[in-house]
């Protein structure tokens, strides 16, 4: 138990240093990695680095966003789909393996 603990500490501890494995690191991770070496390079110092982090973690949130719009659209058509079938197989009193062949042919065509 104690070993576990400890895993985990030293985990959380290197994640937070910036050292977490490359597996373990997502696209936040990276975003703020980047942030801090910027504002590092920068010298920046208490509310001005806050200030600065806030703002490019946010700048590159949006850029990330505005890089995918097609995925968002596909995302927001495959749920007006879900809802159109959903209504229907509900209009239709559907239930169990009916509903289920039902949404599976709805959804593909």
């Amino acid at each position: 138990m104690k070993r576990l603990m400890l895993s985990v500490a030293v985990a959380l501890l290197s994640a937070q240093l910036g050292f977490a494995p490359a597996v373990l690191a997502g696209p936040q991770q990276e975003k703020m990695k980047a942030c801090n070496k910027e504002a590092g390079e920068k010298q920046l110092k208490g509310d001005e680095r806050k200030a600065f982090m806030k703002e490019c973690l946010s700048a590159k949130k949006e850029a990330n966003q505005a890089a995918k719009p097609e995925e968002k659209s596909a995302k927001a058509t495959q749920q007006e789909k879900m809802k159109a079938c959903n209504k229907e197989a509900g209009d239709k009193k559907l239930s169990g393996d009916e509903r289920k062949s039902f949404m599976s042919s709805c959804l593909k065509g």
